[in-house]
């Protein structure tokens, strides 16, 4: 008889450990979304969170799309603590926040670090909320380049480059960059940095020129931002929940549903884990919207 409890009581334990595993497994897959949006009632307000470098922008696109296609949400927070990152997935959730507007209201609050590509989509939004101390701002390009020339010299090799043009290596590590060279990426950097002045001051709703007076790379506090137009309110996430529920017309205190998705299939996911992160092409690394500098209190 105690022979078949002991039994029993192995066989459940080992069940246990089995469902939690597959529980573990299932939530590492799917990023942890288990369809919780399908069930949320009315007065909701969605939270999607953006932190550290933006190397891509299917995540944050999807759970955009989510919030707007479920019809329990009312209205949308970015929460953004990110330093920026790669120029094109930025641009990217920047105008899918600019779908989201046009249906919901969507606010951005701004945790410790929000600045360059992380402003640039916050600068996209209804409403900027950050803290005080928040380091912000860094509206800027940056490229940064490389050249082990003379290291290859003295090591004793040699590299060859076959190329269809003369410009096709610029930026090269194994050769020194001409003053063509440089002129050519300068445009590209000017060129892209334009591209940030412009779409600040549109979601911002203020004259580029005043942009550009602010737009030569430096960070900010989130109180400075403020006295300079970038942030519309201090305050923190409870507070952003509580403007967008208010602007989405929602009476009392609102439900909030922070979005889990990761729509890498589980290959990615593994490689993730195994290669410390994505593979990419070299725009992740070469031309950002990027602050790295670190200020702690």
């Amino acid at each position: 008889m105690l022979r078949k409890l002991i039994k029993g009581v192995g066989i459940l334990f080992v069940s246990i450990v089995l469902f939690s595993f597959a529980l573990f497994f299932y939530a590492y897959l799917t990023g942890g979304d288990i369809g919780v949006l399908t069930l949320v009632g009315g007065d909701t307000v969605g939270v999607l969170e953006i932190e550290g470098s933006i190397d891509g922008s299917r995540e944050a696109i999807q759970g955009l799309k989510r919030f707007t296609e479920a019809r329990g949400i009312k209205a949308v927070v970015v929460r953004i603590d990110s330093p920026g990152g790669a120029v094109a997935p930025t641009q990217e959730i920047y105008e899918e926040i600019g779908k989201v507007r046009k249906k919901k209201p969507v606010v951005a609050s701004l945790g410790s670090v929000a600045a360059s590509g992380g402003y640039y989509i916050a600068s996209a939004c209804d409403r900027v909320v950050a803290n005080p101390g928040t380091l912000t701002g860094s509206i800027g390009v940056i490229m940064e380049l490389g050249n082990i020339e003379e290291l290859m010299k003295k090591l004793g090799l040699k590299g060859y480059a076959i190329k269809s043009g003369p410009h096709k290596d610029v930026g090269s590590p194994l050769r020194a960059l001409t003053p063509e060279g440089r002129a050519i990426l300068q445009g590209l950097v000017d060129n892209v940095h334009g591209q940030f002045v412009s779409a600040v001051a549109k979601g911002r709703k203020m004259p580029e020129a005043r942009v550009r007076e602010l737009a030569d790379g430096r960070v900010f506090s989130g109180e400075q931002a403020k006295e300079m137009g970038l942030v519309d309110q201090l305050g923190n996430l409870e507070d952003a929940i509580d403007f967008a529920a208010q602007r989405a017309g929602i009476e009392g205190v609102p439900q909030v549903v922070y979005f889990r998705g990761d729509s890498r299939s589980w290959w990615e996911k593994l490689l993730f884990s195994v290669l410390g992160g994505p593979l990419g092409g070299r725009e992740r690394w070469w031309l950002r919207y990027e602050w790295s500098p670190v200020l702690m209190q």
